[in-house]
């Protein structure tokens, strides 16, 4: 089975309609956050890791452990969500192989370095998702959040906003 599978022009429509509706999804460079996601969630800072001068490894570090979270929580024969606002979705295996494009990265990275990257478990249980502008990455879903306890990335070191309770 090939990993990193497009979707349909109508499920594409349905995911986006189904963010916009629960999430009250509003783009914006300058008002934050710009969706609002269920608890339990946190939103850490992840602004100070822009830039040329980076050491890459905390970019690996966030790739590894993201896919660790996604190995443990969504079974062998199923997907996830893989966004990127105003381009092409994907349905994603995390336990088959993950391709990297010509800058070493995921189809669709998991750092929000230049649009809203969203990783979102297909029943909209849990998820990822990165904010650009606000230089921010969120997680929400009380297994999500059980799962990063153990596979905290190494950028995740302050947090902007949380709501630990329902």
């Amino acid at each position: 089975m090939r990993n990193w599978q497009a979707l349909s022009s109508k499920s594409y429509e349905e995911v986006w309609r189904r963010i916009d509706q629960e999430f009250k999804f509003q783009p914006s460079v300058s008002e934050f956050p710009s969706f609002h996601l269920p608890s339990p969630f946190v939103t850490y800072d992840v602004s100070a890791y822009y830039g040329a001068s980076i050491n890459l490894n905390v970019y690996r570090d966030l790739e590894e452990k993201s896919l660790q979270m996604f190995q443990e929580l969504v079974p062998k024969d199923e997907f996830l969500l893989a966004l990127e606002w105003q381009h092409e979705g994907y349905r994603v295996n995390p336990h088959l192989n993950f391709p990297k494009n010509e800058w070493k990265e995921w189809i669709i990275p998991v750092f929000p370095d230049g649009d809203y990257y969203f990783f979102i478990e297909k029943d909209f249980n849990w998820g990822i998702l990165g904010h650009p502008w606000e230089g921010s990455i969120s997680l929400y879903g009380k297994d999500l959040l059980y799962s990063l306890e153990k596979n905290k990335p190494a950028m995740f070191l302050k947090i902007i906003r949380q709501k630990l309770k329902a």
